[in-house]
């Protein structure tokens, strides 16, 4: 692709407005890396594929989280509860113990931390990377599927973290 001429591209500041608009789900990517787990917020994960089972996410390249995930050779993907905004926000933040209590953790068969309190966790491999403007698409391979409490999704909309209501 090539890329747009100078004035026909919409400015940083009004996508991101434009974006906020968009209801997304939220997730935590968690692994462990030399033995120690590690883990970030994502809103842009997205089924790719039925067969074979494929998801993805999207890193900032300057994520600090990036190059131990990378290292790992699999990974969760967590599926937020609605009530689970405060560890969506934890694991967005630097600097701190992401699993230190309160988070409540515990490692997989393969060592994998998995996230208590969510709706589900998706066990992955990674497939592919690729990077794309600022950021990296991340493609796993899922291995299997833990469907856990039946409750409903944490949103993120308008830089704000919500529950989803049926309609109706």
């Amino acid at each position: 692709m090539s890329d747009s001429p100078p004035g026909q591209v919409l400015d940083p500041a009004r996508f991101r407005q434009a974006l906020a608009l968009h209801a997304a789900g939220v997730v935590v990517i968690t692994a462990s890396s030399a033995g120690v787990p590690i883990g970030l917020t994502a809103t842009s994960f997205s089924s790719v594929s039925l067969r074979p089972p494929l998801v993805s996410f999207y890193v900032d390249q300057g994520s600090t989280t990036w190059p131990s995930l990378r290292a790992a050779d699999r990974f969760a993907v967590n599926i937020l509860a609605g009530d689970q905004a405060e560890v969506a926000t934890r694991f967005a933040r630097r600097g701190v113990d992401r699993f230190a209590p309160p988070t409540a953790w515990s490692p997989d068969d393969h060592g994998t931390p998995l996230l208590g309190g969510v709706c589900a966790h998706l066990l992955c491999v990674p497939h592919a990377t690729i990077d794309v403007g600022d950021h990296i698409l991340v493609v796993g391979l899922v291995t299997g599927a833990e469907l856990l409490a039946g409750g409903r999704p944490l949103l993120y909309h308008h830089g704000r973290f919500g529950r989803f209501l049926p309609h109706g």
